[in-house]
């Protein structure tokens, strides 16, 4: 069975698929972009139909958790991007003094 690790070492402590390099944030990219499974494990051979499906676990726990919808993420570039809440805005405006 697949499972989603979380190692400091590999990808700076992002979750990955066990066993790869893979984030499950790229995977879902590549899910949420439209690609069909068989393109994904076509272009990763290290996949397979079980590590999809712990992706879509991880992501379904991890949704439930935070209560955030994956609706509410943007994809660039075939990378899972959240997009910036209001206190992040207020974090990153600037300030002119007259």
């Amino acid at each position: 069975m697949a499972k989603i690790v979380v190692n400091s070492e590999i990808l700076a402590g992002k979750p990955t698929i066990e066993g790869t390099r893979l984030s499950v944030e790229h995977v879902l990219g590549l899910l949420n972009s439209g690609m069909s499974d068989a393109e994904i494990v076509e272009d990763y051979p290290e996949l397979n139909e079980e590590s999809l499906q712990a992706v879509r676990e991880f992501d379904s726990s991890r949704r439930s958790a935070s209560g955030r919808a994956s609706a509410s993420q943007v994809i660039r570039n075939r990378m899972v991007i959240n997009p910036p809440t209001m206190c992040d805005n207020v974090r990153n405006a600037s300030i002119s003094r007259r």
